[in-house]
């Protein structure tokens, strides 16, 4: 069963069993137990001792991020009960005046915390619910919009995590990595659509399909998660500035880490050093920072009390367990059908390496491969790790505009297929930061993702035939944006006139 087909069976069950019950835990632990007896021939004691093992080291290897979560949590508890939400959310209020306004707000913060896709899942979510609360806003909404200008702009933008993990995946050859990812920007369909496609939605203010659907259900009556921390009612002594200030340290300090573990005090230049950081170690030391600063922010002026400081740590640490949990769950799946077990890997890229084909569809082969993996993993990373030197072996190693067109066509493929996958770390942790029930997100975020794929599949055609970024544009956008256009005067025709 290693390296065939069957390797990719735990996930496609764990995907299945969570569409289908809405269980997330039991369907990530039921994929996994399959992985693991498929891995041992059905041996069950072996079968438990491989699925403890494989936790144990993914859970280690991402001890970071973990870690990451916590102290973030914290951080959000810490505004929480001090009153600095509420009082951004009040101040907001009176600014942001209507529902397109909050959900632009909400996008454009997206956009500005461009540095890690986890720190602005989180983020982007926490301060702007209560905002879009008021406005009616559906928690499913928020976290569409939450995740789709997560992953989207991390992988554009070079300054990010995401683009030190793309770099990182290039095998040695004399092509330069970063150079290569800053020539991916332009011809990354499924990023660049995505986010034509938010600001069509919010200025239109138009849905369709699952969303449109549960906007008409849920809106203004739906069950909401349970956020991070309850805001307590009687403490107003939290102010705006108490918001803003940690969050801005927040992205400062993390800015700042990562250039110091990527040897910025070595003498590396700004760009190799964000390409060589430790990303989940800097976010670790830039939140860690960040509880330092409040705790001199609130402590001196008794905006907490010290005990309600580390009443609010623990608060913090509570709030996360679910999403560690859903995580822990969700990497060791992704062991389970990975690297010396089930292969999965091993079986696409043999698919890929023993298929004819010509260059000109390549492009939209691996974008189409790199989404079903990165959807069957949950991990954009792991994709671009096992299809990037695929791509660069292909072309010889000699960088060309077809291999800029391939590689960025795996890089839109993976970030798609983290999109709609139920077990991606990215997409888990949206419907956290929005307080949104899991499978709702995924069920709402679905069709949405998929409009956009048909018009990356048709633009990745175009570019591999004609290496023309002007005509891959207009092919993808231009389909995107009538397709669009064409849903929101049907809908205007078919609504009751007012």
């Amino acid at each position: 069963m290693v390296g065939t087909f069957w390797a990719l069976v735990p996930a496609i069950l764990a995907i299945a069993l969570a569409l289908l019950t809405k269980e997330v835990y039991f369907s990530l632990l039921a994929g996994i137990i399959a992985g693991a007896l498929f891995f041992t021939n059905f041996h069950v004691g072996m079968a438990i001792e491989t699925t403890v093992e494989v936790m144990s080291s993914k859970v280690a290897g991402n001890i970071g991020i973990v870690i990451f979560l916590v102290l973030l949590g914290m951080v959000v508890a810490l505004m929480t009960k001090s009153g600095a939400s509420k009082a951004y959310g009040d101040w907001a209020s009176s600014n942001i005046t209507t529902k397109r306004g909050a959900l632009g707000a909400t996008a454009g913060l997206g956009v500005l915390i461009f540095v890690d896709d986890y720190f602005n899942c989180l983020t982007v979510g926490t301060i702007m619910k209560p905002v879009t609360d008021r406005y009616q806003v559906t928690r499913a909404k928020l976290a569409y919009i939450i995740d789709a200008t997560a992953a989207p702009i991390c992988i554009i933008a070079p300054i990010s995590s995401w683009a030190a993990a793309v770099t990182s995946s290039m095998p040695d050859t004399n092509i330069d990595g970063f150079k290569l990812f800053l020539k991916t920007i332009p011809f990354n369909l499924y990023a660049l659509l995505t986010l034509g496609m938010i600001v069509f939605l919010i200025i239109s203010q138009m849905d369709f399909a699952k969303m449109k659907r549960y906007e008409i259900e849920k809106a203004g009556s739906e069950k909401k998660v349970e956020d991070v921390v309850a805001a307590p009612k009687d403490n107003k002594k939290g102010h705006v500035s108490d918001l803003i200030i940690p969050i801005a340290c927040l992205i400062l300090f993390c800015i700042l880490a990562m250039l110091y573990t990527g040897g910025i005090l070595e003498g590396k230049n700004i760009v190799s050093a964000f390409a060589d950081c430790n990303s989940s170690l800097s976010l670790v030391i830039g939140s860690f920072f960040t509880i330092i600063v409040i705790a001199l922010l609130y402590l001196p002026r008794k905006i907490l009390t010290f005990t309600q400081f580390t009443d609010s740590l623990v608060e913090g640490f509570k709030a996360m367990v679910p999403a560690i949990l859903i995580l822990t769950f969700a990497w060791t799946l992704s062991g389970i059908c990975g690297d010396g077990y089930m292969e999965a890997g091993t079986y696409v890229s043999e698919l890929v390496n023993n298929s004819q084909m010509t260059h000109a569809i390549i492009p939209v082969l691996f974008f189409l491969v790199a989404l079903g993996l990165a959807f069957a993993t949950g991990t954009s990373w792991g994709t671009f790790g096992i299809l990037i030197p695929i791509v660069i072996a292909i072309f010889g190693n000699v960088e060309s505009t077809l291999l800029v067109i391939s590689v960025s066509a795996v890089m839109a493929g993976a970030v798609c297929g983290d999109h709609i996958s139920p077990i991606s770390d990215t997409t888990i942790l949206s419907s956290t930061g929005a307080g949104c029930n899991h499978i709702d997100h995924v069920s709402t975020q679905i069709p949405y993702a998929l409009t956009v794929c048909v018009f990356c599949v048709l633009g990745y055609l175009v570019a591999g035939f004609t290496e023309n970024l002007l005509l891959t544009w207009l092919v993808g956008f231009g389909g995107l944006f009538i397709t669009l256009f064409v849903i929101y005067k049907r809908q205007k025709a078919a609504s009751p006139a007012k």
